[in-house]
């Protein structure tokens, strides 16, 4: 064997070498625009192109839009890790407007026909249209010459882009593209198709999960109309939260650092942060007053104290007519002593009414004039002696503390036991391992004293303490909740800032979420104009504030957050 041939051998050795370590590297990358710049570095490594680009088919646009150009003669370098592309180079359409194959372009025609072109000079070329290159040639001062295009396919046989490359360069001179770059090129697209479409597919698993995620929480929401967009504002409080904390200078979280894939890890948690919910009977979710089931029985109620009154009234009637029949000074004095009692019985009404809507606490004087009021009687109409209460709508006019007695209380909790036992039998891979923990972690106390695993404060995580914070403020804050008017800030940040006190919220995230301003930043995205009043911060309960000095940024300085409360 001559030493040429030897030298050939070695080289297409080498290549083939080094096409098994491109496969390697492609398939481990999983940033996409990183991919397209690998893919086209190689191509034009293998090769000796002196320029090249990336297309990628738009299937829906019918086009080809430009991923990725080089050109080392005229140092361009667009998309990937140079600058973007968009705007700079029109896409190429497939079709004319007649719709017919706008096959005269080389790179359309070879991915309608799935084809290699080869051509040695395109200037000499007569079968293709190279008018745009020719322009692009003027313009630039760049001669293209020899352009060889690869159609690369995914695994069902479509193509999904091509690989254009230009000016095969040996030794200074530029040569045409012989058949061992065709075959180099080919295998390189298709391991580079490979590659795509794995990304791709990916991709769209992401996607399909990140809605499916949504569509739960949006199903929550719709189910409870009460709680609104809960679902969806809880992702947009918590990752203010978590960038503001990444960034802070605060000591008590100078290591929590947070990178993208951790966003997403955390905004998933807060999107299914109540997947529980979805179990949950209705009526117990919407209860706005203490009375309410399928309706509010605090109607029935006032029907009966009418029933009271006309009841009397009548009486009266009846003992006034048994002494005067016919009397007038009898009659004035039945509506007298009637109308004394409609206004008692209509006060004590107002107070059933104002009891019922669980908006102030009760008091033991107040819970002793509902059992008195309990033993009053109405007759019924089969002349039975019936009580104004009964026995459970006692027992929920006497919550002392907003709507749910405490079995009712019991089930909202438990849609926390729900979700765990949801999120824990998900598969969730490696990078959403901590989902389960940080959703679940929002109903936990600093004490120990919440639900549903009575975690401390040591044992929680910075994310789900983070989470518990969010949950609260958009509960505190929600501008569309029926049973309640809006809360100020001023107002909610005085009730968190107790909760902290009484060991519900941690003391450090919540000084975070004040001292960065996070309250504000969500308030201007997401609240009425009218609950955004001016704050005493260094009066507000809870805070406690160290000197020491600002740590460095985050290493992701430019992250955007892109989220008396029910269980």
């Amino acid at each position: 064997m001559t030493h040429s041939n030897e030298q050939a051998r070695d080289d297409l050795l080498e290549r083939v070498r080094r096409l098994n370590e491109i496969g390697i590297a492609l398939s481990a990358e999983r940033d996409k625009p990183q991919l397209l710049e690998q893919i086209l570095n190689h191509a034009r490594a293998l090769t000796g192109a002196d320029a090249g680009s990336v297309y990628l088919l738009d299937s829906d646009r019918q086009e080809l839009e430009f991923a990725l150009v080089q050109n080392d003669t005229l140092s361009l370098h667009l998309g990937g890790t140079g600058e973007p592309v968009d705007g700079q180079l029109p896409a190429v359409p497939l079709y004319r407007e007649d719709a017919s194959p706008n096959d005269q372009a080389v790179v359309v025609w070879s991915v309608l026909n799935d084809r290699t072109a080869n051509i040695a000079d395109a200037y000499r070329e007569q079968g293709f249209d190279f008018s745009g290159t020719r322009a692009f040639d003027r313009r630039t001062g760049y001669h293209t010459r020899s352009v060889l295009t690869v159609p690369l396919r995914n695994h069902e046989g479509n193509v999904i882009a091509a690989l254009q490359l230009l000016n095969k360069t040996v030794d200074g001179e530029i040569r045409a593209f012989d058949e061992q770059d065709r075959d180099l090129a080919r295998s390189l697209a298709s391991q580079a198709a490979v590659a795509l479409t794995n990304q791709r597919l990916i991709d769209e698993l992401r996607e399909l999960f990140d809605h499916f995620v949504q569509v739960i929480a949006t199903a929550i929401d719709a189910k409870s109309p009460s709680t609104g967009a809960h679902c969806r504002r809880v992702p947009e409080a918590t990752l203010l939260l978590a960038e503001a904390a990444s960034e802070s200078g605060d000591p008590a979280v100078r290591d929590f650092r947070f990178g993208p894939d951790d966003y997403y890890e955390l905004r998933t948690a807060a999107w299914l942060h109540d997947c529980g919910k979805v179990v949950t009977p209705h009526h117990v979710m919407e209860k706005s007053t203490k009375l309410e089931g399928i309706f509010d029985r605090i109607d029935g109620i006032g029907d009966r104290v009418e029933i009271l009154a006309r009841d009397h009234e009548i009486r009266q009637l009846r003992e006034a007519l048994a002494r005067q029949p016919g009397g007038s000074e009898a009659l004035q004095e039945v509506d007298r002593a009637s109308a004394e009692r409609r206004e008692g019985l209509n006060q004590d009404l107002e107070f059933l009414r104002r009891s019922n809507t669980g908006g102030e606490f009760m008091t033991d004087e107040d819970i002793a004039r509902i059992e008195a009021l309990a033993h009053r009687r109405w007759t019924a109409l089969d002349g039975t002696q019936r009580p104004l209460l009964d026995t459970n709508e006692v027992r929920n006019l006497c919550v002392r503390r907003g709507t749910l007695n405490d079995e009712e209380r019991g089930i909202m909790e438990g849609h926390m036991t729900v979700g765990m036992q949801m999120l824990e039998q998900l598969p969730f891979p490696r990078h959403l391992q901590r989902v389960p923990e940080y959703a679940l972690g929002h109903h936990e106390r600093m004490d120990g004293r919440g639900y549903p695993r009575g975690l401390t404060r040591d044992q929680l995580s910075i994310p789900a303490r983070i989470m518990g914070i969010a949950d609260v403020f958009e509960a505190l804050t929600a501008p569309d909740r029926p049973y309640k008017k809006p809360m100020p800030l001023s107002q909610a940040l005085t009730i968190m800032g107790r909760m902290v006190e009484d060991g519900h919220l941690d003391p450090d995230l919540f000084r975070v979420f004040v001292d960065e301003g996070v309250y504000r930043r969500y308030a201007e995205q997401q609240l009425d104009p009218r609950q955004i009043d001016e704050i005493d911060t260094d009066r507000l309960p809870g805070i406690r504030r160290p000197c020491n000095p600002r740590k460095e940024k985050s290493p992701w300085p430019g992250m955007n957050a892109s989220t008396a409360t029910r269980p």
